[in-house]
């Protein structure tokens, strides 16, 4: 997977592989992304967290160059985007939230097929097949065809299929949506493969605890601005800073009236009370007086921190 197109090699490695400049974009009055910036560093595993409608799509979507921010700059692989984007992105892959396979091939006509719009030539894919068979795991699947795949043979295929350039960038909308937890964590597995090998990887998720797992860094955006970018424990330590303890059970504003002097902070979320405490063990005693709660004492993690940003309520 050595094939380079000379016109669109990114910078060097020391240089930042995405480039997002207070970029905006509206759809009538509607602000999609108001003034979002964030820098991807070569080699590094980015993520792009936020609820639904915080404008992750959009942003995604500009910057493949597929929609045109109103203002803004934005750089992708060394090219200004949109005019360059076509160049920008024979040095990317991508990944969509929604597998796009072609129903009516085998595994290895997908990837085939895929590079002629890479244009390499048939020979060229040829050689490249077996080795992405092999690091999607589906070399017994080679003329199988995709309806025959499971969800997560479909999501390797999909991620294989995006290898086929030998990209510097993976851009990944939702990687693994829908998958098991076995075929999530093998995905991972291959993901932590690639950024080994120095590829730089850009995505967004709804399992926290895959960009606590993934990501050098994350930034976390609520109605297309910025509220947080950092490390996952750099996050976490500033913005929580204590272990948790969740409890189940009836009553929970009681309960928490009981329990709020004992904690540093306490969130009520359906029928479940979080204690947010530094010193857990006098929590515990009141606990252990009660048969009818359930609780479970954790340290905090990105979850907390997302839900503390971004609120625990549905957002429509």
């Amino acid at each position: 997977m050595q094939v380079r197109n000379e016109r669109s090699t990114c910078r060097p490695m020391s240089a930042a592989a995405i480039e997002f400049e207070d970029v905006k974009k509206h759809y009538g009055e509607k602000t999609v992304v108001g003034g979002l910036s964030f820098h991807v560093r070569a080699g590094e595993c980015f993520g792009l967290l936020g609820p639904n409608g915080a404008g992750k799509t959009t942003t995604l979507r500009m910057l493949l160059g597929i929609a045109a921010p109103d203002a803004g700059t934005i750089r992708l692989c060394g090219e200004p985007i949109p005019s360059r984007a076509r160049y920008a992105r024979m040095r990317v892959g991508v990944v969509p939230q929604f597998d796009n396979l072609d129903p009516d091939f085998t595994v290895r006509e997908n990837l085939l097929v895929f590079g002629r719009y890479f244009g390499l030539s048939a020979k060229q894919t040829r050689e490249l097949v077996p080795s992405l068979l092999e690091f999607a795991r589906l070399e017994n699947k080679a003329d199988a065809r995709v309806g025959e795949l499971s969800g997560g043979m479909k999501r390797r295929l999909t991620l294989a299929r995006a290898l086929v350039n030998d990209p510097d960038v993976l851009i990944m909308d939702e990687p693994t949506t829908g998958l098991d937890p076995q075929a999530r964590h093998l995905i991972w597995e291959r993901l932590r493969s690639l950024l080994a090998r120095g590829k730089t990887i850009l995505l967004t998720t709804h399992f926290m605890e895959e960009a606590e797992r993934l990501c050098h860094r994350v930034c976390v955006i609520e109605e297309g601005r910025k509220i947080a970018e950092g490390a996952p424990r750099e996050l976490i330590a500033s913005e929580i800073g204590c272990d948790v303890i969740e409890i189940y059970g009836p009553d929970p504003v009681t309960l928490r009236d009981e329990l709020a002097p004992l904690a540093v902070r306490t969130e009520i979320s359906g029928e479940t009370l979080f204690c947010y405490v530094d010193d857990p063990q006098p929590v515990h005693v009141k606990l252990k007086q009660r048969t009818d709660l359930r609780y479970l004492h954790r340290p905090a993690n990105l979850e907390d921190v997302f839900l503390r940003l971004t609120g625990r309520e549905m957002q429509d």
